[in-house]
């Protein structure tokens, strides 16, 4: 995706979370369920995976991803342009908490920061900011 997309997709998401709460409230009744996800990791193929059994997003399905996004695995930064499209189109069935993986030291130490340096070489430093503020 190209940089420009990215900077407004994260401009747009720390708009829309600056406006929630802290602490989110998720209920469900009867008819309703709720999918509960953690640990993502970097690992697409765990996300794909979690979509194919459970269905997408969307009104009648809702998520809660528990943090541990990043890091690790080699593709975090397609995890997060994901589950941030996600949040921005269904606002209310989307809920994304943050965990101890999204800060900038754990990010240097564990690879995130240098895999968003390697997927954008002269955007990167401005991206990862962007991110670091996301967080």
């Amino acid at each position: 995706l190209h940089a420009r997309y990215v900077l407004n997709l994260l401009h747009e998401t720390r708009k829309h979370l600056k406006q929630l709460p802290n602490i989110s409230h998720v209920s469900t009744c009867y008819s309703e369920e709720v999918t509960v996800c953690g640990d993502l990791h970097g690992q697409l193929d765990d996300l794909f995976l979690i979509f194919y059994k459970n269905g997408l997003p969307s009104p009648s399905k809702s998520y809660v991803f528990n943090g541990d996004y990043v890091d690790r695995g080699k593709q975090s930064l397609e995890i997060l342009i994901i589950l941030f499209a996600f949040l921005l189109i269904y606002p209310k069935e989307v809920h994304l908490n943050r965990g101890n993986h999204e800060d900038h030291m754990v990010n240097l130490r564990y690879g995130f920061a240098k895999e968003v340096m390697q997927k954008y070489k002269v955007h990167g430093k401005k991206i990862l900011k962007m991110f670091q503020n996301v967080f």
